[in-house]
């Protein structure tokens, strides 16, 4: 009866044995089936990591930095809204930065009208620019023209009005500076836009405008003109 025996004895449970061939079974069955469960999510969410994106494109460099530098207050619409602007920016800063910004504006300042009366280009106002309008200045500046006089004359003309005895006279001769002044311009107008022709035939800076520049360049004293010139009287130009 050994095999009954043994039947009966593998029912009970023994005090040294803790579980059961059949638990052990199917614990390990279930820690089996946890780390295939592990696994299987650690692979879905890694997955899902690796091909989940932003949903934005990156941002460029200037556009952090604009973000962190935050939103850029907008230009002034008025002119009251710009001195109110200034005075905030005035109250905001020490006297000595204050004296150093307006050192620095008045430096550019002087440098920007220094380069102009030399004639740089990149600072010459939009009636000077060009080719055309240089050598204009030039034949007006190599000329010595009577329209010069036209300064000096005026304040002659105020100082003698106030001598009554001399004053019919003055008009006079107010008169006939006048009539020289204007031959003097029809002369020196048609001279430059003859001499702009033949050495710019495809310019089409030219008639009565390009005359009066020269003729309202000739009626102010040298030392005055703006740009300076660069030729002498009597220089070919």
């Amino acid at each position: 009866m050994p095999g009954a025996r043994s039947n009966i004895l593998a029912g009970v449970k023994l005090p040294w044995k803790n579980e059961t061939p059949a638990e052990t079974g199917e614990a390990t069955s279930s820690s089996a089936r946890a780390a295939a469960d592990a696994t299987a999510d650690g692979t879905t969410a890694t997955a899902t990591r690796t091909t989940q994106g932003k949903g934005r494109p990156t941002p460029k460099r200037r556009e952090a930095e604009a973000r962190r530098r935050g939103p850029v207050t907008p230009a002034p619409q008025t002119r009251a809204e710009a001195r109110a602007r200034r005075k905030e920016l005035k109250a905001t800063r020490s006297r000595a930065e204050r004296k150093q910004d307006s050192e620095a504006r008045k430096n550019a300042r002087i440098e920007q009208r220094q380069k102009m009366m030399d004639g740089d280009e990149r600072y010459l106002m939009p009636r000077d620019k060009g080719p055309v309008r240089r050598y204009a200045r030039d034949v007006v500046d190599s000329r010595r023209n009577f329209a010069g006089l036209f300064m000096p004359f005026a304040v002659l003309l105020i100082v003698v009005m106030f001598l009554p005895a001399i004053a019919v006279y003055a008009t006079l001769l107010m008169l006939v500076f006048a009539v020289f002044l204007v031959i003097d311009g029809v002369i020196l107008g048609r001279l430059v836009n003859k001499r702009v022709r033949e050495r710019f035939p495809d310019s089409t800076d030219g008639g009565f405008g390009l005359g009066w520049y020269s003729f309202s360049r000739s009626m102010q004293m040298r030392f005055m003109r703006a740009p300076r010139p660069q030729v002498k009287p009597g220089d070919a130009v």
